[in-house]
């Protein structure tokens, strides 16, 4: 609940973070994904200028949500720093911040880890090696030389055998010219009703004054119920045209008023998508379990608390026959106008595809409000103070 201490949960609408005015900070994005980062940089007041994401149906979101961004979809590995510098206007060290969060399927718990290092693997709807694109990200900092770089990986990144991968990680970004820090942040305690812990990587360039900062946690955390004031008696209940198969199925567009006070949770084109799991071995599971506990038999399958964050979403629990995150009080996924919610994306952020795309979507990116947090912490205390001195 929401006190004199905890402002409401509330993100803004797309429009209103467009009129966010510029603060002259300039960003660009790579691995972008559908553009939760983006969306935190452009909150705080930064205007990305260029953003590379390899992936057809992501490309396809992000490109609905940023139409002035200048979208580069092809491989990482294909391009060339003096190409970034072109395309937006800038001279080697003029940029302010080059972000980037490589893909993690190497890394996270939830996958094989060290067993496909080398490997060419299934990655969303492709197929690529994953586990040395952090070096693409490193050959392109090297070449553009920002005066701030932020990296974005996953926790299992500090655990076993890839733990000696994030020290050699750190220990090439710091002979890259930058002092540079690593820390595991909480998107829970940076304003997301969500647990969602995250290794970034931030850097700040050897003749650029000031040290690589954090933000400081809130005093407070938002749950699933501050996200969902209504959850205890949200419904997904038919449409006119009956329940959509949601794995297969295109997702009708899910505008603003879908995640409101209803107790229909639905889609503006007047279809549903049926999120139920009774009919999956994981619905004879969610049974057993009580609010906020998980299951010892399915890994990542989870009954929510709605009076905690939600735990972390993950990309493949899309598919509604697959371990993941389920509401609280019935025994189905969370909707997408749920989803998106609970994830720190705006209520109006256009999701183009399918349900199981949609929910990917948002599985593998990052909370808009924590990398506004990050993006707000490296303006104030890098780089407008930079800006001041050089005005002297």
């Amino acid at each position: 609940m929401s006190g004199p201490d905890k402002p409401a949960y509330r993100i803004p609408t797309m429009a209103e973070i467009n009129d966010i005015p510029y603060s002259g900070l300039t960003a660009i994005s790579t691995f972008s994904g559908c553009g939760g980062s983006s969306l935190g940089y452009r909150m705080a007041g930064f205007r990305v200028l260029y953003a590379n994401e390899f992936i057809e149906a992501a490309r396809d979101v992000y490109a609905a949500n940023f139409p002035t961004t200048d979208l580069d979809g092809r491989d990482i590995r294909e391009v060339a720093p003096e190409e970034i510098l072109e395309r937006i206007g800038l001279e080697r060290g003029e940029l302010d911040v080059f972000d980037g969060s490589p893909p993690c399927a190497s890394f996270s718990m939830a996958g094989k880890r060290e067993k496909s290092w080398g490997d060419v693997v299934k990655y969303s709807e492709t197929t690529q090696r994953v586990d040395d694109l952090f070096d693409e990200y490193i050959r392109l900092l090297l070449g553009i030389e920002p005066k701030v770089f932020v990296a974005e990986n996953v926790s299992g990144l500090l655990r076993g055998t890839a733990k000696g991968y994030f020290k050699q990680i750190l220990r090439d970004l710091k002979s890259s010219g930058y002092r540079v820090k690593a820390a595991l942040l909480d998107a829970a305690y940076l304003g997301v009703p969500q647990t969602r812990r995250r290794v970034i990587y931030l850097g700040v360039r050897e003749d650029v004054e000031g040290e690589p900062t954090y933000p400081k946690p809130l005093p407070y955390i938002y749950t699933i119920a501050d996200a969902l004031p209504h959850v205890r008696r949200f419904r997904a209940t038919t449409g006119l045209d009956g329940w959509k198969d949601a794995n297969a199925a295109p997702a009708p567009t899910v505008v603003q008023s879908d995640g409101g006070a209803s107790i229909n949770v639905g889609f503006s084109s007047g279809g549903f998508v049926e999120t139920d799991i009774s009919d999956y071995a994981i619905g004879e599971e969610y049974d057993k379990l009580g609010p906020g506990e998980s299951s010892a038999k399915y890994f990542n399958l989870v009954r929510a608390h709605a009076d905690e964050p939600c735990p972390t979403v993950t990309q493949t629990a899309g598919v509604l026959g697959a371990a993941g995150i389920t509401h609280p009080f019935e025994k189905r996924k969370f909707t997408i106008a749920e989803l998106r919610r609970i994830s720190g994306f705006p209520d109006d952020f256009i999701l183009t595809g399918s349900y199981r795309q949609q929910w990917e979507r948002i599985g593998r990116a990052v909370p808009p409000p924590m990398m506004r947090a990050i993006a707000s912490t490296i303006r104030d205390e890098i780089l407008l103070k930079n800006k001041k001195g050089n005005m002297k």
